[in-house]
């Protein structure tokens, strides 16, 4: 009964519940969420989580959707730092998910689960996911415009340059590379350096001889 006076909500209520539920997800995984216990978490009433989300896979989606833009806007940060030339961008963004993963693992082990609705009721989810990829079409598209990466099917490569920083992402969350990697920007670039993945498939075009 003394849930039954936690106030109805408090300032950013639906920040919290999604704070609350990332911490569920990384200790008991997805199917230990439940919104009674997020609600708990945030101090708040148990009827309280409804005034924003209608469910529990409302919930998930708006961790995940979360997710998606922390990645797309580390990706960004990075090329940024790379500068103007599509090649060092291109690689950036590979460094930018690199780091989301690692410094966000409760966020990236659930965006690419199967916990995650996949279907068009949570439209804002669904246009989060898209940017983040989007942003490395864009590279992709820039590299070959430039002359740096071979012509072909941009989507095809796109899902093949994913797939292989995705992987090395996994590993280092999983703990299964060796080496510091706390949060270090050097130490993601030496990664990629090391990984070659944008090398997979000869994708990029040797520079030419001076």
């Amino acid at each position: 009964m003394a849930d039954e006076k936690k106030p109805y909500h408090h300032g950013d209520l639906r920040a919290a519940l999604i704070h609350a539920a990332l911490e569920l997800v990384q200790e008991n995984g997805a199917r230990g969420l439940t919104l009674r216990e997020a609600a708990r978490r945030a101090g708040v009433s148990h009827a309280a989580p409804y005034r924003h989300f209608d469910g529990k896979e409302a919930l998930i989606a708006a961790v995940a959707e979360e997710g998606f833009r922390l990645m797309s806007r580390s990706m960004r940060d990075e090329m940024s730092i790379a500068g103007s030339d599509p090649a060092a961008r291109f690689n950036a963004s590979g460094v930018g998910y690199l780091r989301f993963a690692v410094e966000h693992p409760g966020h990236f082990r659930l965006m690419f689960s199967s916990d995650v609705p996949m279907d068009d009721k949570y439209p804002s989810l669904a246009a989060a996911g898209a940017d983040s990829f989007g942003v490395l079409v864009e590279c992709i598209v820039n590299c070959q415009q430039a002359g740096v990466m071979r012509a072909g099917d941009v989507m095809e490569i796109a899902l093949l340059c994913w797939s292989q920083v995705h992987g090395l992402a996994t590993l280092y969350v999983e703990g299964q590379l060796p080496g510091p990697i706390g949060g270090v920007a050097g130490d993601y670039r030496k990664a990629m350096a090391a990984s070659q993945f944008w090398m997979a498939g000869g994708l990029m075009v040797p520079p030419r001889d001076k």
